[in-house]
């Protein structure tokens, strides 16, 4: 049986991961974990065979741990951007679920390594986060204004925060401009600079002015702009943000 860990910042995910995986008797999950960091813990103390692995997830993403990684498991990544299902992912072992995961594919993906076998050399993973972060390598976004399409640089936004349907981008010369992209779109999109910290609110680590301690051990991120914006974390990513930041 290969030992397996399923590791997803969305509990909904995992649990449908999990009910679609007890039907496969080759699969063993001893574990489960929300972000990466407690993945990176969790991996280091068993050792799994194979792992289910979120790209993008608070504090640390699924490209990030691996990196951190002294152990290599087979890993199987899950995402809900196709644009992550590049060469890289058909190239050795390596494979990838769309979400929401269905039972025929995920029927290939077991098969599939059942026909590489656990053993068979993967892709490195440097090198897959090379191709991956190649891809990622943008400069402004876009936003329209009217009949107009502005291009926002990334160095100028502080702050992209959701509000019920829509996304706003904050900029550091205190301006608010609505953008069409998801959330989560962005955080697939933008690089490591951007950090999630709710479920509503991601924020540009440049912009941090100082970081203090909220109600029930979340955090409140002070920002540089000319708001002083703060934003609150979330409970569950609390802790992996102070790890993050040493405090």
């Amino acid at each position: 049986m290969w030992k397996t860990i399923i590791i997803d910042d969305e509990q909904l995910a995992r649990q449908r991961i999990k009910r679609l995986l007890t039907e496969y008797d080759e699969v063993d999950i001893i574990a489960e974990a929300e972000n990466g960091l407690e993945g990176l813990e969790l991996i280091h103390l068993h050792q799994p065979d194979l792992i289910f692995l979120d790209i993008e997830m608070p504090v640390l993403n699924g490209f990030e741990m691996l990196a951190k990684l002294n152990y290599q498991p087979k890993v199987v990544f899950t995402t809900a951007y196709d644009q992550y299902a590049i060469k890289a992912f058909e190239e050795g072992s390596i494979d990838y679920l769309l979400k929401p995961i269905e039972t025929e594919r995920l029927n290939k993906t077991i098969k599939k390594l059942k026909q590489t076998n656990l053993s068979t050399p993967q892709l490195p993973i440097n090198e897959l986060i090379r191709q991956i972060q190649g891809k990622k390598a943008i400069k402004t976004l876009t936003v329209k204004l009217g009949d107009k399409i502005l291009l926002i640089k990334l160095e100028d936004i502080v702050h992209v925060q959701a509000e019920d349907k829509y996304v706003f981008l904050h900029t550091s010369d205190g301006k608010k401009h609505l953008t069409d992209y998801t959330l989560a779109t962005l955080e697939e999109k933008l690089p490591e600079e951007f950090l999630r910290v709710h479920r509503s609110d991601m924020i540009n680590t440049d912009y941090i002015k100082e970081i203090r301690k909220g109600f029930n051990g979340a955090l409140i991120f002070v920002l540089n702009n000319p708001n002083e914006s703060r934003v609150t974390s979330s409970r569950s990513n609390s802790e992996a943000l102070r790890l993050r930041f040493g405090i």
